[in-house]
């Protein structure tokens, strides 16, 4: 295992050196094995006979580490914010995985940096393990995430209202590249870091692009990245994932979910969930995600305008042109996932208003979104689903019926494919909070790892899946989530 940091490379105007916090009783909480083998730290402690709480805490640095806190800006909210940066997070560097990957490593809750705005730069134990159980469960789920290596205790209280437990969370991602970092350059006028930042952008994440020059590279990057944007999004809304917080400084220019703090499920379907109790306005609800990716989008863009074109009234042409290509490409992609999901064809307007019709069902009766695709999974293959199914949407379902039977293909076929796209099993909101109450009050990572078995396997019944598939009484009509910090 070797550690490096090519970002360093970039330059002083892209980071600020910074030290982690000396935790005083460091203990492991919890361990992704798995992770860790195909990053080869699981070889490195085997090797140096060393624990891992005290390099995934801050208390040690991994060999050739050089610590950082990153530098961005952001909007939030439709806000902007000139100077953000990492103000409780230390990138540690970066690894290679074993598909000849490189990784960013960073540690979150880590203690106060130059940009921490006056903040203490901690995490609680709930937060953590909120977290970590998240990430490894959509990274189960297919869609393109952040992963969690560790969660470790600190031995020390963090005060969020009440004394709580510390931790530090230990992140893994494709890099921490952020819409929110071209824009902090943009804000500053300084053209040459941001030309220098989409070079290492490709070279970390589109190397198809690194033959190509001058503005067709710029556009190039601009719709790579956006491609990314549609895959994401569109993957959170195939599992009914609310992420929360879609400021542009935590969109990831590699298309990975990252920042796991007010995010949370829907249960019963609703294109208007909010959670979150920052978003009063339901800016970043669930069925508005979409809007709010393209609008991100068009911030990265203006960030590019001066690379697009020296004449700044073709260059926004240029730009509008590109943005004007998002919401289609979208409408496709998200077209084909709803088919995915219920098994349908696409093959004219008539499929997709009968997948949509089937949306509108689920909104109409009030029923739970995973279950309800669960349930019309099963429907080809058990015939008491069926009949459940039959009984529950009379029209529809013989409509559907009808049209899986014209495809022509297997009716446990049908079902093979929709299993792929339906999972049995979320991480629910309802058992977040539970599994999190206990992993505090019993100071034990039991009943998260427990659950962890069977959200790593979301798209199979295992004996203990239906302990976890169960939605909550009141269809999370009261349920709120809060920030980590």
């Amino acid at each position: 295992m070797q550690i490096s940091n090519s970002y360093l490379q970039l330059g002083d105007d892209f980071y600020l050196p910074s030290t982690p916090r000396q935790p005083s009783n460091p203990q492991l909480f919890l361990w992704n094995q798995g992770l860790a083998e195909s990053l080869g730290v699981a070889d490195f402690l085997a090797q140096e006979q060393e624990d891992p709480a005290g390099f995934f805490s801050g208390g040690r640095l991994l060999p050739n580490s050089k610590p950082v806190a990153l530098a961005y800006a952001g909007h939030q909210f439709g806000h902007f914010n000139p100077r953000l940066g990492d103000g409780r997070a230390h990138l540690l560097g970066e690894l290679r995985g074993d598909t000849d990957m490189v990784f960013d490593v960073q540690l979150k809750g880590s203690g106060a940096t130059p940009f921490s705005r006056g903040g203490d730069g901690l995490c609680g134990l709930g937060p953590a393990v909120r977290e970590f159980i998240m990430s490894e469960a959509m990274a189960a789920l297919g869609v393109p995430t952040s992963r969690t290596l560790a969660v470790v205790t600190t031995g020390d209280e963090v005060y969020r209202g009440d004394a709580v437990p510390g931790a530090v969370v230990c992140r893994v991602a494709a890099s921490h590249l952020r819409v929110g970092t071209f824009e902090y350059f943009y804000a500053q006028g300084n053209k040459d870091a941001i030309e220098r930042l989409c070079d290492y952008a490709i070279s970390r994440h589109f190397p198809e692009l690194a033959s190509s020059e001058g503005p067709e590279k710029y556009s190039g990057f601009l719709r790579a990245v956006f491609s990314r944007q549609v895959e994401l999004v569109c993957e959170w809304l195939r599992v009914g994932f609310v992420h929360g917080v879609m400021n542009t400084d935590n969109t990831t220019i590699s298309g990975e979910t990252i920042d796991y703090g007010p995010c949370a499920m829907i249960s019963t379907y609703n294109p208007n969930t909010v959670f979150s109790s920052i978003d009063a306005m339901g800016r970043y609800r669930f069925g508005h995600q979409p809007s709010i990716a393209h609008w991100n989008m068009a911030r990265l863009t203006e960030c590019f305008l001066p690379l697009l074109d020296q004449d700044s009234k073709q260059a926004t042409a240029i730009g509008e042109s590109l943005l004007g290509e998002f919401p289609q490409n979208f409408e496709q992609r998200y077209h084909h996932m709803l088919a995915s999901k219920t098994g349908v064809r696409l093959q004219g307007d008539s499929d997709k208003e009968l997948c949509e019709d089937f949306l509108q069902l689920l909104r109409k009766q009030g029923l739970d979104y995973t279950n309800s695709f669960d349930s019309l999974t099963r429907s080809l293959i058990d015939p008491q689903h069926e009949d459940r199914c039959a009984s529950q949407w009379p029209e529809w379902y013989q409509a559907w019926s009808a049209r899986i039977e014209q495809q022509g293909r297997p009716r446990e076929v049908v079902a093979e494919g929709m299993r792929r796209h339906n999972p049995v099993v979320i991480p629910r909101n309802h058992h977040m909070e539970a599994v999190i109450d206990e992993c505090i009050k019993n100071g034990s990572p039991d009943a998260a790892k427990s659950w962890l078995k069977v959200l790593r396997r979301p798209y199979q019944d295992l004996p203990t899946t239906p302990n976890y598939q169960d939605p909550p009484a009141d269809g999370d009509r009261s349920y709120q989530t809060f920030c980590g910090t």
